[in-house]
């Protein structure tokens, strides 16, 4: 998987999941403390020019820095609720698609100290690129789960004897209507 991005970079560094560094040759404060932590942990660090970052970032605002991490591990419902002090707070996402929701979500998650989210392995937003940057670096550190059925993981959490609070969004519809001059 390949990230992008001052702080999921530094958050992937951090989480110890980063395999290989790719950083443009500007000497930037930051870019040089990520240059040192990857360092630091034996991660190799290759410049690049930014047409190469831009070309991995695919187009995306990668801020001089491309990281490779390791893929999340694979964890089922129930290993969100093992691992759970006190009372689980897992949040259940059901076809997000839109990579920018799907990090928000995850940044929402990790900084209310969610013990997992749950998401579809069908029908949803990738984890790299754009949620990972969305999410500000949180992508490293929320245990995820995916699942086939979202129905079926509810009815796990429910047999665990975790409270569920289920929210249908409703879409938006918007009417097109000339504004008066």
């Amino acid at each position: 998987m390949r990230i992008y991005g001052i702080n999921p970079v530094l958050e992937a560094l951090r989480a110890k999941r980063v395999t290989a560094i790719r950083v443009s040759p500007r000497s930037d404060e930051r870019l040089i403390g990520i240059v040192r932590l990857a360092e630091e942990q034996g991660i190799p660090v290759r410049r690049a020019h930014a047409h190469e970052l831009n070309r991995f970032a695919q187009g995306g605002s990668h801020q001089g820095v491309v990281a490779d991490v390791l893929d999340h591990a694979h964890l089922g419902v129930e290993d969100l609720l093992a691992g759970a002090k006190g009372a689980p707070l897992i949040v259940v996402l059901d076809q997000i698609e839109d990579p920018h929701n799907v990090g928000a979500i995850l940044r929402t998650a990790d900084a209310a100290g969610a013990d997992g989210v749950v998401r579809q392995s069908r029908h949803a937003a990738r984890l790299d690129g754009a949620a990972a940057k969305a999410s500000a670096g949180a992508v490293a550190h929320v245990k995820i789960a995916e699942v086939v059925n979202i129905a079926r993981a509810l009815d796990s959490l429910k047999t665990a004897g975790a409270a569920t609070r289920e929210r249908v969004a409703k879409p938006h519809h918007c009417s097109a209507r000339p504004l008066p001059l």
